[in-house]
């Protein structure tokens, strides 16, 4: 990837004033759409074999144990049946291999991406010092001043992790309706400074870039109103520069309908983080699972759709 290049800069006093200039990220917009489109294209279909190396060799299957069985493909056909790249990244799970958590009970809220745990913050502040080492959530950076920003001031913001081996596709974790949905433009390569060396950077600043990052914001109305107006952030690291909201929840005729589990968007050529934000007085008791992970960098991963949180009454 790209930022293995510029690993060492991105950590960088410099790099870091030039990877939030604005103008800069305006133009890594313009080279990574066109390296999106080569990985959308047949030719970047070349690294999909089991060769060493290869998507499919036998070190990168080890990280995707049953992959034929979990994933819709042909072991059989080039490539596995894909057709390219990003096709590849945003495989599909074959029907039944994510059921959604107590379908039926709106207490009951689900992972909405297939992810680790990493930060959970409580209290969470309009404004707050994002860039400092323990990274707060800053809801005005977060939701780009958005009207509905200030109904989250003292809220909860749940964080997890995508890897890249991951399933890229968002789900609906409650049922309810979407009434905005849009995305945010940002920084690519921009990470924080408090983190120390990071070979992986940004890793360790995932916090840090759901405030500056390029993202999308979906907010849903659920239809349990102990949760009410809830939104998920999903967030672009480095070349992940596409986040696309599903063209059916462009609202111009009015909020759409989405059921717990419902695909809702997808990311495109990377790995990636998301966030589940609550408003205040809305009582979770989250899994724990979940909370022995929190604060744990590459924690294990949850299944999409498995019971994240519940509502206590």
């Amino acid at each position: 990837p790209i930022n293995a290049i510029l690993n060492w800069s991105i950590g960088a006093a410099d790099g870091y004033v030039a990877f939030l200039n604005k103008r800069a990220n305006e133009y890594w917009m313009k080279v990574l759409n066109k390296w999106g489109v080569f990985l959308k294209s047949p030719l970047s279909c070349y690294v999909l074999n089991d060769e060493p190396g290869g998507w499919f060799s036998e070190s990168a299957m080890a990280n995707m144990p049953d992959f034929e069985k979990e994933f819709i493909c042909d072991p059989t056909a080039p490539h596995y049946g894909f057709t390219s790249w990003d096709d590849f990244f945003t495989r599909k799970f074959r029907d039944g291999v994510r059921p959604v958590a107590s379908p039926d009970d709106k207490n009951v809220i689900t992972n909405a991406c297939e992810s680790g745990a990493l930060f959970l913050q409580y209290e969470v502040k309009l404004t707050d010092d994002f860039w400092v080492k323990d990274q707060w959530y800053s809801l005005r950076d977060m939701l780009n001043d958005d009207p509905y920003t200030s109904q989250f001031v003292g809220g909860i913001v749940y964080q997890a992790s995508l890897y890249l081996q991951n399933y890229h596709r968002w789900h609906s974790p409650v049922d309810g309706k979407v009434v905005k949905a849009y995305n945010i433009p940002g920084t690519y390569y921009s990470a924080s400074l408090n983190d120390g060396k990071d070979t992986r950077a940004p890793d360790n600043s995932q916090g840090y870039l759901c405030n500056v990052a390029t993202r999308a914001a979906i907010f849903i109305e659920a239809d349990n109103p102990a949760i009410g107006l809830m939104c998920l952030l999903a967030v672009g690291i480095v070349e992940v520069s596409t986040c696309e909201i599903n063209p059916n929840l462009v609202l111009k005729d009015g909020p759409k309908t989405v059921k717990k589990g419902d695909e809702i968007g997808s990311f495109h050529f990377g790995g990636s983080t998301h966030c589940l934000i609550f408003r205040p007085g809305v009582n979770l008791q989250f899994e724990q699972t979940v909370l022995d992970s929190i604060g744990i960098l590459h924690a294990k991963n949850m299944k999409l759709n498995s019971k994240l949180a519940t509502v206590i009454r």
